[in-house]
């Protein structure tokens, strides 16, 4: 017969392994849904794979839109340092165009082509995803939109 202690510590250590194997399932679970972001610099430094789903924020590089054979349009991002050159085979936000942000999802192809699967557009002349703005902040080529501070009398000032 065991112990009262003893049988405390077969309780807890039964509850620990329970627990981390509780949270390694759904750690690997959850890998298979993330998606990493990445500029056009850091592709070029470091290529993240064919095998995982990633986002690639930039500007579309002024006389880079055009269309494949296969009808998929075809355009280049770019943080003013690096490119990074895409296809996409559905209907572009009603907001794409040249030389604006955008932020591109999907798999890079063998060929070295970003193939992706939704191209999201900023929505206003002042917005840019945060995660494309800090990317062009670091290559030195961010223009500063959107960073003024909070007006006069509004939320934020005393």
């Amino acid at each position: 017969m065991m112990r009262h202690r003893n049988r405390r510590l077969a309780t807890i250590a039964a509850s620990a392994t329970v627990l981390v194997a509780a949270v390694s399932l759904g750690l690997m679970a959850l890998r298979s849904a993330v998606v990493f972001f990445y500029s056009p610099s850091e592709v070029a430094a470091e290529h993240p794979g064919t095998e995982n789903r990633i986002r690639v924020g930039g500007l579309v590089l002024e006389e880079s839109v055009g269309e494949t054979e296969s009808g998929a349009t075809r355009f280049v991002i770019t943080d003013r340092v690096e490119t990074v050159d895409v296809v996409f085979a559905g209907l572009l936000p009603d907001l794409f165009r040249e030389g604006q942000g955008v932020v591109v999802e999907g798999r890079f192809g063998v060929d070295g082509v970003l193939e992706a699967s939704n191209v999201l557009a900023k929505h206003d002349e002042t917005y840019m995803p945060p995660e494309v703005a800090e990317a062009l902040r670091e290559a030195g080529v961010w223009q500063g939109e959107g960073e003024e501070s909070a007006p006069e009398g509004g939320p934020g000032s005393r």
